[in-house]
Parts: C-alpha cells; sequence; structure tokens
C-alpha cells in the first residue's frame, strides 16, 4: 500500500463513497518521517522528484549555531531537547526538528569571544589549556584589534549565567529531515524572557507548564 497522500480513496463530505478512475500516482506519495534523533551522525540520500536528492538525517549531535549579536557562527554539540511549541511528546522523545529549542555547549563560543574567559565565577582559576587558548601568541596588529574589541566586550546577564553552566539555549532553524543538518541560532534579548530573575532552566519550564495549562482549559471546554 505505502504512504499517499492523496484525497480520491476518502469519503465525499456528504458520506458517499468515491470511485476510483486512476491508479495511484507517484505525485500522491507520502514518506516516513525522518524523526531525528540526538546521536551519532546518520544520514540517508531519498532520491525526489526531478533526479534531485534529499537528505534524510536520522542521528545528528552537532550543528552550526550563530551567535547574532556577536556576528559569529561556531559548530558545536548538541546536548538535549528543552522545548518544542508544537508538541511536547517531540520534547521527551528529543526528536530534533525546525523551531526546537536545544541546550548546546557552550565552549567554543568562549574561546573566540575576544579572548576573555566568560562565565567564570570571579577567582576561579583557568586551566592550562584555556590559558593557551587565550593567552597564545598573536601579532601586534591582532591583538591591537582584540584590545579594542574588549572595551565593548560586555554581554548580558541571561546568557553569562548559561556561559557558567557551560550550555547554551538555541533554536533550530534548518530542517533536519530534509537537508541533514540540525542549524540555528543562539537565543537572545526578547526570545530569552519572559522573567531576567529567572535561571534558564526555569524559564524553559514555566513556559511548558504554561502550555499545559492552555490545553488543560481547552480540553476543559470540550
Amino acid at each position: 500500500m505505502g504512504i499517499s497522500r492523496d484525497n480520491w480513496h476518502k469519503r465525499r463530505k456528504t458520506g458517499g463513497k468515491r470511485k476510483p478512475y486512476h491508479k495511484k500516482r507517484k505525485y500522491e506519495l507520502g514518506r516516513p518521517a525522518a524523526n531525528t534523533k540526538i546521536g551519532p551522525r546518520r544520514i540517508h540520500t531519498v532520491r525526489v522528484r526531478g533526479g534531485n536528492k534529499k537528505y534524510r538525517a536520522l542521528r545528528l549531535d552537532v550543528g552550526n549555531f550563530s551567535w547574532g549579536s556577536e556576528c559569529c557562527t561556531r559548530k558545536t554539540r548538541i546536548i538535549d531537547v528543552v522545548y518544542n511549541a508544537s508538541n511536547n511528546e517531540l520534547v521527551r522523545t528529543k526528536t530534533l526538528v525546525k523551531n526546537c529549542i536545544v541546550l548546546i555547549d557552550s565552549t567554543p563560543y568562549w574561546q573566540s569571544h575576544y579572548a576573555l574567559p566568560l562565565g567564570r565565577k570571579k577567582g576561579a582559576k583557568l586551566t592550562p589549556e584555556e590559558e593557551e587558548i587565550l593567552n597564545k601568541k598573536r601579532s601586534k596588529k591582532i591583538q591591537k584589534k582584540y584590545d579594542e574589541r574588549k572595551k565593548n566586550a560586555k554581554i548580558s546577564s541571561l546568557l553569562e549565567e548559561q556561559f557558567q553552566q557551560g550550555k547554551l539555549l538555541a533554536c533550530i532553524a534548518s530542517r533536519p529531515g530534509q537537508c541533514g543538518r540540525a542549524d540555528g541560532y543562539v537565543l537572545e534579548g526578547k526570545e530569552l524572557l519572559p522573567e531576567e530573575d529567572q535561571s534558564p532552566e526555569r524559564q524553559i519550564n514555566s513556559f511548558i507548564a504554561h502550555v499545559k495549562k492552555k490545553k488543560k482549559k481547552k480540553e476543559r471546554k470540550c
């Protein structure tokens, strides 16, 4: 049988049956969902109309995420799925889809943020590896650039909290089941609110609780 997206096999609005007057067509087919999970990279290619290819990501664990306010993009590890506006089931099963909110590793960002140790508690000592990255020898011209940039290098308190935990909240902007990649952007500003006082994880939890309340209200009305 296979999955088909046609409507001529369904009944009419009146309840009457339709007579099939042609066989199934290739352009009416449907394919199973990718349901991309977090894990070692596994991508299947699918031959589609016109001989083109789609890249069906079955498992992904890294992606390119841009930090908009700092104009930098880094390849980093995807740790967890924490929120999905369309379906909580996709959070429970940790499925990567477009517009889901994920936790990513913050290390690649602070390493390249004007050679400043981000997300460190006051008085905390750097490891030898971190010191090597931040204090490596640079030419006078490049060092001057870094020093100039450090003057305006302050980031928001919300992001700083996340850097201390070693994780950042990000949104996936690509479609893993179509292009085989999980690329996106780091959440900042209004996207990180409701409440500035809360930690990032609490924000997500309060957001989820809010969605659940809405669903319960709808069920009561029904």
